[in-house]
């Protein structure tokens, strides 16, 4: 059985907030692990990116939904832990 993620783990976001459920793999199937903002048909949406631009992005996109800059921060700091950046 594939493990459910809380959180995507690319970007963090909690995955009950993505509005379509979940990023999808290339046979269709919803994907456990992503997003759909960071993962469509089976590959990733920006598979150049780095770990540092994701960290802004998400703390960018935080801010415009009116979350203070320390808070985004705060939020943001876990994104290199997270599966898609571990090892690299």
């Amino acid at each position: 059985m594939k493990t459910s993620y809380k959180n995507c783990q690319s970007c963090g976001m909690p995955m009950k907030r993505d509005e379509k459920g979940g990023g999808t793999n290339a046979d269709g199937n919803k994907n456990k692990m992503y997003c759909s903002h960071c993962y469509d048909n089976g590959k990733f949406t920006s598979p150049d990116m780095t770990v540092d631009q994701m960290k802004i992005r998400v703390k960018e996109k935080l801010k415009e939904f009116g979350f203070p800059g320390f808070l985004a921060g705060f939020f943001t700091k876990n994104i290199p832990n997270l599966e898609r950046w571990k090892n690299k």
